[in-house]
């Protein structure tokens, strides 16, 4: 603030930075200023870069990939897979962590105690948690294989909290009451797809549909996209023929991401409001989950009602 003061009394729009001895130290710019100004939040490197994490697979290139990554300045590396649960992974993990062990390592999917219990093992800096919980997967019904996600962020929750290890929930937000019960329930953090799918900052093709505008949203294990490269990601680099584990779709255009993130920040206020915390910690100390019925959940939407003019932050859910 007291820098942009300066500049603005001076009608400058550089401001050296020198030491006691007159040595120059660091450059202040008006365009740097303006930015931390308008995005205060943003998170940022020591060098005021925007940090960044990459994704790995698994395959026999993890090596070669990683190393490009390292030699790009890469803040953090995430092993996406759709089972961290393998000895495939925990190999690959525990690689890492030997050979590189200031790198922060974030390892997914998971959803189970033991497989976080694994993890811990290794060292792993966070882990992603979320078997199917996503509004394109199917493994849960191709693979028959899944845990719930509430379930499956209170049960790794048991583990991870123990030993300080961020949780992060991945898929299953369709509104911002679903972060509330998700950091509720003990994450940390939240990754979100299809809620962000429909803005302007998605790679999905805006496309034109029955007089309306879409934006196109495929799953990592949609055939399409294992196509393009995610086939290791569900080990099936070896294949000709896929076995998919996710569709492809459309899905509303919504604009900004911005508008987007001021609805959801606004939800998880009036959630923290509504349980009298002040902060995450005194929510998980405060909330109380209650098992409801189909009905409960009927009740919980609107309802005999035909809605006319759309919400900004609420969409009725396609089942």
């Amino acid at each position: 603030k007291e820098a942009h003061k300066i500049l603005l009394k001076n009608r400058i729009e550089k401001l050296p930075i020198i030491d006691k001895n007159g040595f120059l130290k660091g450059l202040i710019t008006l365009k740097d200023l303006l930015k931390k100004l308008e995005h205060p939040t943003a998170s940022l490197d020591e060098r005021g870069r925007l940090r960044v994490a990459a994704a790995i697979g698994t395959g026999k290139d993890f090596e070669e990939r990683l190393e490009k990554l390292l030699k790009a300045e890469v803040d953090a590396i995430v092993i996406d897979t759709a089972h961290a649960h393998s000895k495939r992974v925990l190999d690959v993990a525990q690689y890492i962590k030997k050979n590189y062990p200031d790198l922060e390592l974030v390892v997914g999917n998971v959803a189970t105690e033991e497989a976080c219990k694994e993890l811990v093992k290794i060292g792993v800096d966070a882990v992603k948690v979320g078997i199917g919980p996503g509004s394109i997967c199917t493994t849960r019904v191709i693979a028959g294989i899944g845990v719930p996600q509430l379930t499956a962020i209170i049960d790794s929750a048991k583990v991870l909290r123990k030993y300080k290890i961020p949780l992060i929930a991945d898929g299953g937000i369709k509104y911002s009451g679903d972060i509330v019960k998700a950091l509720a329930a003990g994450a940390d953090t939240v990754m979100m797809g299809n809620l962000l799918a429909g803005t302007d900052e998605s790679p999905g093709e805006l496309v034109l549909y029955q007089g309306k505008r879409y934006k196109v949203y495929r799953a990592m294990g949609s055939v399409s996209a294992m196509k393009l490269g995610s086939k290791d990601r569900y080990f099936q680099e070896e294949y000709t023929k896929f076995v998919p584990e996710g569709v492809e779709g459309i899905v509303s255009y919504k604009g900004p991401v911005s508008e987007v993130i001021y609805q959801l920040l606004g939800g998880l206020k009036a959630g923290l409001g509504y349980v009298g915390a002040r902060n995450l910690k005194e929510l998980r100390k405060k909330a109380e989950f209650i098992r409801i019925t189909p009905f409960g959940l009927r009740e919980s939407h609107p309802h005999s009602i035909t809605i006319t003019k759309e919400a900004p932050n609420y969409e009725p859910q396609k089942f």
